[in-house]
């Protein structure tokens, strides 16, 4: 049977509270423990979610509208983690999903409770507290499993260094960020926060780094002009080379050839 997919309007947070199975989203398989939690954010194309009968989760679903007239309308869009995939869940340590689980259970009691003039934005202040630990949860994640995002910067690396020496630049251009993400089966976003918590870079200042460091090497050890470098590199005009090698070293790319003679 073909999976189902939607476009929702509404930004979801889905909190695991106990799972003994698997989840499927499109057609993928993906295993997940206790207190595992999952945001999509509003027209995100989604797969349909098939939960195991034992599995037992809160799920809010927050239209944007709700939000309007809060600061937290515009805090939202800034948080990465809703453009990352379902394999990118947030794992919350025993701890953690204690403080989660509070924040839910008093939401719980306010949305049961009589509406009031203050109903609104007591619930808009909770939901701004859990993003606002959610967003810290994620960034101890990435410290927590620096093992894993440090073989994902190597595997990133010879990516990168493959594409220039294998002249796929010759053929499809500049490297990009999506590329990249395909290679390695992750979102755009969570790889460039993955590669910021590693080493102070998003994703596309990676490849920029990648790229100055090649054209450095061509510029030192060839004869090559200008122009067959920034073709080599994948530049579609010599112009934009200059220009982001300049931005980056501060010398245009003849300065920095002239540098060596």
């Amino acid at each position: 049977m073909a999976p189902i997919y939607d476009i929702v309007d509404f930004y979801k947070i889905t909190f695991i509270t106990q799972n003994s199975g698997r989840l499927k989203y499109g057609q993928a398989y993906y295993d997940y423990d206790d207190g595992s939690m999952l945001f999509i954010a509003p027209n995100q194309l989604v797969g349909s979610t098939d939960y195991n009968s034992k599995t037992y989760a809160y799920l809010l679903l927050i239209h944007p509208d709700f939000l309007l007239g809060y600061p937290l309308a515009k805090k939202i869009k800034q948080y990465g983690y809703f453009s990352y995939s379902m394999n990118e869940a947030l794992h919350l340590s025993n701890q953690e999903r204690e403080i989660i689980l509070s924040v839910f259970e008093i939401m719980e009691k306010e949305i049961n409770a009589r509406v009031d003039e203050f109903s609104q934005e007591v619930i808009v202040s909770q939901v701004d507290l859990l993003l606002n630990y959610v967003n810290r949860f994620y960034k101890r994640q990435f410290i927590t499993r620096k093992t894993v995002n440090d073989d994902v910067l190597q595997k990133t690396e010879l990516l990168l260094d493959t594409y220039f020496e294998n002249g796929q630049t010759l053929k499809q251009g500049l490297p990009t960020v999506h590329y990249l993400s395909e290679q390695l089966n992750l979102s755009t976003g969570y790889l460039s926060d993955l590669l910021r918590s590693v080493i102070g870079l998003n994703a596309q200042q990676y490849i920029h780094l990648k790229l100055i460091e090649k054209a450095k090497e061509k510029l030192s050890a060839t004869n090559l002009s200008i122009s067959e470098i920034a073709y080599e590199l994948g530049f579609e005009h010599s112009q934009s080379f200059s220009k982001l090698f300049k931005a980056k070293t501060k010398l245009s790319p003849l300065e920095f050839r002239q540098s060596f003679n």
